[in-house]
Formats: C-alpha cells, structure tokens, sequence
C-alpha cells in the first residue's frame, strides 16, 4: 500500500474513532499501535511503540509540566487571584474602561505565574467577569475581555505549550520564553487599546469604577500593592533564573512549586485540605496531558518510520509558493487540525514535521515556535470548538449563553490574528530577545 492511502486511512481511523467518544489519547495510542502491528507483526510493532513512548517519557524537561500546574492550582486556592484583582482596580485608578485594562494586566500577570490557559479563565471568569457585569460593563465586551487576555497563558512564559513544543522541536525551552514575552505582551497591548478606543467612542459599555479607594491620591493608593508584591516577586524569581542561566526550566518549575507554597503559606492559606486539592487535580490535569502525548509520540514515531514524514515534508517543500507561504501553509494546518485535535497532539503530530521544513527554509525555529503558540491561542477562542468560551461557560452567570460568548470572542481574535501576522512579516520581535541570551 502506498503511503498516500496509508495516511488517509489513518486520517479515517482517527476521526471515526473520535465521532464514537474514544478519548483522544487512547484514539491516537490504538491507531498507532494498529500500524505497527500490520506493518511490522505484533511482537516487533508493540515493541517500537513502546521505545517511542519510553523515549519521549525520560526527557527531563517533562518534569517542568506538572511542577507549574501545580504551580497553579495553589496560587488559584491560595485566594491571591482575588487579591491581585482588587489591588489592580484600585491602583488603576478613575478612568473609563480601568477595569477592563487592569483585567488585562491581571491575566498578563497570572500567566506569568501559571503557564497554563483553563485554569486563568476559570479564575477570571470567577472573579473579574461579575464584577464587569456589576459595574454595568457591555457584557460582549467582558466577555471577549476575559476569553482573550485568560488565553495569553499559551504564549507568556512559564508556558507549558512553549515547553511541549520545545521537547518536539528539539528546540531550548529558555529561548522559546525569552521569544514569546514580546509578542505577549503586545497582544496584551493590543487588548488594552482596543478596549479603551471602544469605551471612548462609546462610553455606555464602561461606566466608571467609582468607588472611595480609587479617588484617593496615588501615593495613597500605594498602600494597596500588596496583592501586587508576592506575584511579582514569584514572577520575577521563576523567570529571573531562567534567563540568568542560574537554574534551567525544570529547575525553575520547582522553585516556582514551592515559591507558590510559600505565597499561600503567607496569604493564611496553607492547609492540608487546600495542598491536598491543589495535588489532586494537578494528577488529575497532568495524567490527561501524558495521555495525550503517549499517543500523540507514539503515532508519530510510527507514521515517521514508514516514511509518512519524509511524504508530508515532500508535499510542504514542492509547493510552487515563496517559503514564507509555506509558513503560512502549515498555519492554516494548523488551525483545520484545532477544529478536532487537543493542541498537545497537533504539537506531536505537526512539529516533527514541520520543523525540519523550517530549518531547510532558513527560517529560525524558535520563532515558528512562537507562530504556533499564537496559533494555538486563536485556535484557543475559535467557534466552534474553543475551549476558551467552553471554559468561561462553565462558571459564567446565569443569562450567558455559548451563543453569546462566540460573539464576543470574534474582535479579539481579529486581534490575535494580526498579532500573528505582525510577528509572521517581522520576525524580530520575536528573536531580538533570544539573541542578547547567546
């Protein structure tokens, strides 16, 4: 058989093992090890899945993955989301739209301390969405405001999509963080000027925050960074040792781990109950993504070894197109493969291919990397399948329909789309940072 009817027969077997509700992880697992087998016999084929999976499980940089997700799940019941929330509103100040603009900041700095993108917008949709609403925001524009700036966690370092992605590209994890902080934070910027030209031209959508603390004078309303202090100084240590070189990513993670121990020791909240919930679910989430990657890594490696990737590398390099189009291309591929992919598997799936196609290009694979973490942030938002708005829906108020947060999301992905250009057509944003490292 040749390897174009190979490919699509695998294409088939994977959708159709999807439409039934087989997890995406035992999906990819059972396809791979059906190939070997027919290729290879039942003893050889089981064998070169398991040296697949064996492999990409000892990589020490994996160990970065559940440290930041726990990481997270303490700062989120440490209640330090809520008092950075509240310190932001108040510093922010009288002016229409600060709440908004702090929301944004806020999520900017969350990302930084989590790396993770569904447990931001849970918390933001918590704590800041109902508080929009109170305050008689536009209720589309709260919502965009919280699906977009929650979904940066993809792109702001510590990111564990970054992380994955490295381990696929065989590409330093430091350099990818130092790559992506640009390009965060201008989407961030991106956000924040959106949202004051839309208050401004129409200024219904954000009344005032009028409460007595925000009147005060600035030197007063200093008084209230301490919600700001502990995550600035968990920020500033996590990713202060990464790029000095004093420690490396996964080194980092478990300062980050204990760094978070100690913020919720210092908040009153270090308890039993609430260590034993934050390790729970970061079993929990972690069990789901090593799934995902098993499969994921085992499907690959086979599908590479009867020379499906040398094929589908074949196919991007012979395109009668300039190379930045075939960037674009494996863009668009990308996107199609959100529709019914978790990003961990098309990071699998895709980098092991695409990257090499990158590199004969002569184009820099740090910076793809940060195209596909903006592109997984699009995918992110994207309807009909966007875990961002599915997220928010879970913990949203009464009256917020997906409909409804659909809607809301689509400025904010014209946004995200052309932060991606913008680092597609100028490259050093991106690597202008990685470079003063070397």
């Amino acid at each position: 058989m040749g390897i174009e009817f190979i490919t699509l027969l695998i294409v088939i077997s994977l959708l159709g093992l999807m439409a039934l509700g087989v997890p995406l992880g035992v999906t990819t697992l059972t396809v791979s090890l059906a190939t070997a087998m027919l290729y290879f016999g039942e003893r050889a084929g089981f064998f070169i899945v398991a040296a697949n999976v064996s492999e990409v499980l000892h990589k020490y940089e994996l160990i970065a993955v559940p440290f930041f997700v726990f990481m997270a799940n303490v700062l989120e019941r440490s209640g330090i989301a809520k008092s950075l929330f509240d310190s932001m509103a108040i510093l922010g100040g009288r002016f229409r739209g600060s709440v908004g603009v702090q929301t944004c900041i806020v999520a900017v700095v969350l990302a930084a301390m989590s790396g993770i993108m569904g447990g931001e917008i849970v918390m933001l949709g918590l704590i800041a969405l109902p508080q929009m609403l109170r305050l008689g925001y536009d209720k589309k524009l709260s919502i965009g405001i919280i699906c977009a700036a929650g979904a940066l966690a993809t792109l702001i370092p510590p990111s564990v999509v970054l992380i994955i992605y490295g381990l696929a590209a065989q590409v330093s994890i430091t350099k990818l963080f130092a790559a992506s902080a640009v390009p965060g934070f201008m989407l961030a910027s991106l956000y924040i000027t959106y949202i004051l030209v839309r208050v401004r031209m129409n200024p219904s959508m954000a009344p005032i925050y009028d409460i007595p603390e925000t009147g005060l004078p600035l030197f007063q309303r200093l008084k209230y960074m301490k919600g700001v202090i502990l995550p600035a100084i968990l920020i500033g240590t996590v990713l202060g040792v990464i790029y000095s070189g004093v420690a490396t990513v996964t080194e980092a993670a478990a300062i980050g781990a204990v760094g978070a121990l100690i913020v919720a020791a210092i908040q009153g909240e270090l308890r039993w109950t609430m260590a034993r919930d934050a390790m729970r679910q970061t079993v929990l989430t972690v069990g789901s993504i090593i799934w995902l990657v098993l499969g994921a890594v085992s499907l690959i490696g086979i599908y590479n070894r009867i020379g499906g990737g040398e094929f589908l590398r074949g196919l991007l390099t012979g395109l009668d197109v300039p190379p930045l189009m075939v960037i674009v291309v494996m863009m668009l591929i990308i996107m199609l493969l959100g529709t019914f992919l978790e990003w961990i598997a098309i990071i699998f799936i895709t980098v092991p291919i695409f990257a090499p196609v990158v590199i004969n290009l002569g184009f820099d694979p740090i910076w793809f990397g940060v195209l596909f973490a903006m592109n997984i942030q699009i995918y992110y938002l994207s309807p009909p399948f966007g875990p961002a708005c599915f997220f928010l829906k879970s913990v949203a108020p009464k009256g917020i329909e997906l409909q409804d947060i659909f809607l809301a999301v689509l400025p904010f992905i014209a946004l995200q789309v052309l932060g991606l250009f913008l680092v597609l057509f100028f490259p050093q944003l991106a690597l202008w940072l990685p470079a003063m490292l070397d």
